[in-house]
């Protein structure tokens, strides 16, 4: 689908690349009918969690240094401001930097959302600009703006002509999508129509899409051998930096959810290539992923030189590990991209996955391809039960019961606490390069080994915890809830 910049509204994941929420079946049923064009999601008559897209949205803006992001809502939907504030100013002394970005609440009242507060808005952003000089404004839609339908973009565009950094109108109205990834698909919309600019010259840069830049010495060090030099996005990049994202010889992410849209959108509009491959998980995905990048680059030699010596250090010290992993059963839940990429890397260690779990799926990608991950699984003939659960804890426990697994594991810290509660030894994949490479596999494969090896705390605190979950519930089939929902709505029943 083509990127239209000329419009400050992004599709929503459901419309634009068929995204669903809810689904039941196995991998193969979900990756075959993703490629003919035939999966559709169903819906749940109870939700119990999900994700705002606009804190995805406002998260990945405002980890940008030295902007202002202004947030036309009441004040109770500027609350995101705290968490993401926080970070961005950890993340920014943990680099050595400073960031300098401010975050506003516009504190629309009962008044406003009847008679509109456009002119109010505008004072807003020309205080912001005087008061703290930021080098790019990112204006904010919130719910409210968008039930009532305020006009942001012509305040926006009538202030282009006496602000002179770049200033774009952000729609991500909370309600408008269940995908909250949309969110990351919104922010770096608005980067690619406001901050980028068109080439000059190419330089030795590759664009790294991830979320908080935890290893970023270690990459930078890596891509050394390679003659490159990674451009992380967007945590503590620069205006500059992103204005130049166009001459980059090409751009690559830590997860395909979080990246597809900036690297489809540079590469449509600029030429730069998008590296589409598996993710950098485990050794199969660094390796196909380091060698995508020695052929979009021209750097195979150097990538296969620098392969030949990780697996020289590495490969013999986890191949010793697997030994005591093998057989293991294990459930996941995280989401897209990295369900079907970690999946992946437990199936490399010998570990059988009964149970995958994905908060949201992308049906295929801006350029018509199913997801790399869900190909590779496909094609390699692995399969096993799945379902997309939109973080639906009352579902997650119901399978780990049903299956009581070896492990689950989780990049959501909430799923994971429950299933310990539960009694089921987890594994909280926090940290985005915790699979990353030789080195972090290895590591991945121990923490993996420490937490079945001690099951004391989980056993302790599953004997004085009470769950609100009764025996009805854990004996009900997650297969037959979704289809008694699915034969509900064929006859016409409200759900």
């Amino acid at each position: 689908m083509a990127v239209n910049l000329n419009s400050s509204n992004v599709a929503t994941r459901e419309n634009r690349i068929g995204s669903i929420t809810g689904y039941i079946g196995d991998l193969k049923d979900l990756a075959e009918k993703s490629e003919c064009g035939t999966l559709k999601g169903c819906s749940r008559c109870f939700s119990q969690s999900s994700t705002c897209l606009s804190s995805c949205a406002l998260g990945q803006l405002s980890a940008i240094r030295d902007v202002a992001v202004i947030h036309h809502g009441p004040a109770g939907c500027s609350v995101a401001s705290a968490g993401s504030y926080y970070i961005d100013k950890v993340m920014a002394k943990k680099r050595g930097v400073t960031n300098n970005t401010v975050y506003v609440g516009t504190d629309m009242n009962e008044k406003d959302t009847i008679f509109g507060s456009t002119e109010q808005l505008r004072k807003i952003i020309l205080e912001v600009n005087r008061r703290y000089s930021p080098k790019a404004i990112f204006v904010t839609s919130s719910c409210a703006t968008g039930i009532i339908g305020e006009d942001i973009d012509s305040v926006v565009d009538d202030l282009k002509a006496e602000i002179s950094v770049p200033i774009v109108a952000v729609h991500c109205e909370g309600f408008k999508s269940r995908i909250w990834a949309t969110g990351f698909d919104i922010a770096d919309h608005a980067v690619l129509s406001s901050i980028v600019q068109p080439p000059k010259q190419k330089r030795n840069t590759i664009n790294f899409k991830n979320f908080f830049e935890s290893a970023r010495p270690e990459i930078i060090e890596m891509f050394k051998n390679f003659d490159l030099e990674p451009i992380f996005l967007y945590c503590n990049s620069s205006v500059e930096e992103l204005s130049h994202l166009s001459e980059s010889l090409a751009t690559t992410c830590i997860c395909g959810t979080l990246g597809n849209y900036l690297g489809n959108g540079l590469e449509e509009k600029y030429g730069v290539p998008y590296v589409r491959s598996i993710n950098q998980c485990g050794i199969t995905g660094f390796e196909t992923w380091l060698r995508a990048i020695g052929k979009a680059t021209d750097r195979s030699d150097k990538v296969e030189k620098y392969i030949a010596q990780q697996r020289e250090i590495y490969m013999p010290q986890i191949e010793e590990i697997k030994k005591e992993l093998t057989g293991l059963r294990a459930v996941i839940g995280m989401g897209p991209g990295y369900t079907f990429e970690v999946s992946r890397v437990l199936n490399e260690l010998g570990i059988e996955v009964v149970w995958a779990l994905a908060w949201h799926y992308d049906k295929k990608y801006e350029n018509g391809d199913v997801p790399p991950s869900m190909k590779y699984l496909l094609d390699n003939g692995i399969n096993f039960e799945a379902s997309v659960s939109d973080q639906q804890n009352y579902e997650v426990m119901n399978i780990l019961h049903k299956y009581k697994p070896d492990l689950y594991l989780s990049r959501h810290p909430g799923s994971t606490v429950w299933a310990i509660k539960n009694g089921t030894s987890a594994v909280y994949v926090a940290d985005e390069y915790m699979i990353f490479g030789y080195k972090h596999t290895l590591e991945f494969a121990k923490t993996i080994l420490d937490s079945i090896r001690n099951r004391s705390f989980e056993k302790n605190l599953a004997s004085r915890v009470k769950l609100p979950y009764t025996d009805w519930w854990y004996q009900q089939n997650v297969d037959s809830f979704f289809e008694a929902e699915k034969e509900s709505k064929k006859a016409g029943i409200a759900v």
